[in-house]
């Protein structure tokens, strides 16, 4: 299925208007290594890196360190 410059440009400015970007570089095969990680759990390779923020900001969070 086609998505039209329109579709695209409606999913585009979503994106601006609801999501902030941050690249992440990792050492060589580094990523290969995420990947089949998140995906053994059944995840996407943004969704884990999002829950292992989330997990390690909370356990900051409770020791204080935040």
């Amino acid at each position: 299925m086609t998505v039209s410059k329109a579709q695209q440009r409606a999913v585009n400015k979503y994106m601006k208007e609801n999501y902030d970007e941050i690249k992440v570089r990792v050492d060589k095969g580094k990523k290969e290594i995420i990947k089949t990680h998140a995906e053994a759990r059944g995840e996407s390779v943004n969704g884990f890196i999002n829950r292992a923020i989330d997990e390690s900001l909370e356990r900051d969070k409770e020791k204080g360190k935040d």
